[in-house]
């Protein structure tokens, strides 16, 4: 496929693909699923190993993989967008210290799994380093508990005008398509059915329609994260916020030996506009960040994956990091779901399920939301099923014009702060 014309690099990268049959025609299931990502096929996955009796039926719009869960960074991490100190204020230091707690053993139950079920998603757990670059930034991350002087920090990222940092072990590097598709194929296996290219009209109680024909099924699971919107009646539940990659030609041994992520680690830098990156498998930069517009009406779109003025501040940014400017073989995007208040949630009420609003910390939460989904879903109670996020309900957000108002201009203060910080 034209890179042009992609999804993603890492979809791109897998090749020529074989769609699944369609949904054709009304039938029944058990439970069926509604997103063919990583939050439903986690889900699916789960409640397979534990119940293999349930007839379970995976409902997806366009391809396994299409949207954030082909299309991320490619980190497997233990954040999570509320920070510690807030969750424990709400919900007590115990219930906080244990969402994190969970999120952090989940990276490595996302590679045990990835492992057994003998799915080369290029994982590799060397942890994550946060620069700071600017006295700003410095003065934020010496208060952390992981903070590590500007040597430490430097030998393992060799960014330019590193004053300091933080590490934490809790996060993989691997290649998210490669993850969503031998997913999708081990559920398979366990006796799930997928339909592609069926797209969902709505769903209610007990009946889930489609442009293919309905689905009946007692439980119905909502996990449509940064699509949510496109679904009737759901305009306001998630806010579609688009994030955008690039990803370099392989680089020579010369500058990785100056560049550091032997491990593999991720890396980004304390900056508030958010910008990530990782050393893939093949020797490349695959670089990303925030900055792309709010569309109003949260509508979504192929056209808004591609924004030139985005992919070239990457580019620079990127320039700027590492002293480089290496050949962009890759550009791409999509949409990640943010709720109002910023708090992700899981959940099962009258028979629909729901999980999302990860902004963007996904990878690691969407297998923790489908893990508890299926405990609820079966009745379990489990530890997971106590966490602070289970039943949890953002308000709206609010009607437009004022949505599209609040969100670009907290996106332009964004990074006017960044600007202010620099200078």
């Amino acid at each position: 496929m034209d890179p042009a014309l992609s999804p993603s690099f890492w979809l791109d990268s897998l090749g020529p693909l074989t769609r699944r049959r369609p949904l054709s025609g009304d039938t029944t299931a058990d439970v069926v699923v509604v997103g063919g990502g990583y939050t439903g096929l986690w889900t699916a996955y789960y409640l397979a190993v534990a119940a293999p009796h349930l007839r379970i039926v995976v409902l997806e719009a366009e391809h396994c993989g299409f949207g954030a869960s082909g299309r991320n960074g490619g980190w497997c991490s233990g954040l999570f967008p509320v920070p510690y100190a807030k969750l424990a204020r709400r919900y007590g230091a115990d219930r906080a210290e244990a969402l994190y707690r969970h999120l952090a053993e989940t990276v490595d139950e996302v590679g045990r799994v990835a492992a057994a079920e003998g799915i080369d998603c290029h994982y590799a757990k060397g942890g994550r380093v946060t620069l700071a670059r600017s006295r700003a930034q410095l003065q934020r991350l010496q208060e952390s508990p992981d903070f590590v002087d500007a040597d430490t920090a430097a030998k393992i990222c060799g960014a330019t005008g590193v004053l300091g940092g933080t590490y934490s072990p809790d996060c993989a590097a691997l290649h998210p398509a490669r993850l969503v598709r031998g997913l999708a194929e081990a559920v398979e296996r366990r006796g799930v059915t997928i339909h592609e290219d069926t797209p969902v009209l709505r769903l209610r109680r007990g009946c889930v329609e489609t442009t293919r024909g309905a689905v009946r099924a007692p439980m119905i699971v909502r996990a449509l994260e940064g699509y949510t919107a496109t679904l009737p009646g759901h305009r306001r539940a998630l806010a579609p916020v688009y994030s955008l990659m690039i990803a370099t030609a392989p680089l020579d041994a010369a500058t990785w030996e100056r560049i550091g992520l032997a491990r593999r680690e991720t890396f980004s830098d304390e900056r508030h506009l958010i910008v990530y990156g990782q050393r893939t498998a093949d020797d490349r930069l695959a670089f990303g960040g925030r900055g792309a517009p709010y569309h109003f009406g949260s509508r979504v779109r192929p056209a808004y994956d591609r924004m030139p003025a985005v992919f070239e501040a990457l580019r620079a940014t990127l320039t700027e990091m590492f002293g480089i400017d290496p050949p962009i073989v890759a550009r791409w995007g999509g949409p990640l779901g943010v709720p109002r208040d910023w708090m992700p949630s899981v959940g099962v009420h009258e028979g629909i399920g729901w999980a999302g609003g990860y902004v963007g910390d996904g990878v690691a939460a969407a297998h923790l939301a489908g893990r508890t989904l299926a405990d609820l879903i079966l009745g379990d109670l489990t530890e997971r099923t106590t966490l602070p996020w289970v039943g949890h309900r953002s308000r709206l957000w609010e009607p437009e014009p004022l949505r599209w108002l609040g969100i670009n201009a907290a996106l332009r203060a964004t990074a006017l702060r960044d600007a202010w910080e620099r200078r």
